[in-house]
């Protein structure tokens, strides 16, 4: 393991719950849009709430190589985002004949997006980006008390 394997996994990490705010908030923002994007049929679609897919870092060719050579443990190199996707569930859909954006019957459709998940992601991903930056904060401690050993 080099010496800043443990700042670069940290580093991932924050990246990643740093991005899973942002989808949050974005969603947050957006939880009353009627009007995201347009359809094949010009037809306007609700916002569809997105979500963060993570997944471990990949191990780079470095690490193999040392495996076969030493037959030393590899290391992840920590997580990387893989994509943001589309939540496929239903939109909601409210009964609002005075809407702009009623149908035939005054139903309105309104974004998937519920405000208490949201919250809930938002909380996860702040309390995983703190552990981080406490973890990020103990490796840069250890690294100059080392240096101050060398001295």
């Amino acid at each position: 393991m080099a010496i800043f394997d443990s700042l670069n996994v940290s580093a991932s990490s924050l990246t990643a719950q740093r991005l899973r705010m942002d989808v949050a908030s974005s969603n947050i923002a957006n939880a009353q849009t009627t009007r995201a994007t347009m359809n094949e049929d010009g037809e306007y679609e609700p916002y569809q709430r997105k979500m963060v897919s993570l997944q471990p870092g990949t191990k780079s060719f470095k690490s193999y190589l040392n495996k076969a050579r030493y037959g030393t443990a590899t290391t992840t190199n920590g997580v990387r985002v893989n994509s943001i996707i589309n939540d496929q569930a239903p939109f909601k859909t409210v009964y609002e004949p005075e809407h702009p954006d009623a149908d035939e019957a005054g139903m309105v459709r309104y974004p998937n997006v519920d405000p208490l998940k949201e919250n809930v992601d938002m909380m996860s991903a702040t309390r995983s980006y703190e552990a981080n930056v406490t973890a990020l904060n103990a490796s840069k401690d250890m690294l100059l008390k080392a240096l101050e050993i060398g001295q």
